[in-house]
């Protein structure tokens, strides 16, 4: 999983920026599933970064949205 940045999703087509929300929202959902059943974030740093990706992403789909 990477750290996307605004110029780099701005860059995205609509589908790449589809897949990558998905697989962001998987992995922080795993990551969620894991704390729940009792065991440890191995990086909780990479939990905070993953919500504000998904942040920019859907701030982005939106604007693209207005644009259109």
């Amino acid at each position: 999983m990477s750290i996307l940045k605004p110029k780099k999703i701005r860059e995205m087509s609509e589908k790449e920026v589809e897949d990558k929300l998905k697989e962001l929202k998987l992995d922080l959902f795993k990551e969620a599933g894991t704390k729940e059943i009792g065991g440890s974030v191995k990086n909780p740093g990479l939990v905070r970064e993953t919500r504000r990706t998904i942040a920019r992403i859907k701030t982005i789909k939106r604007i693209r949205g207005d644009k259109k």
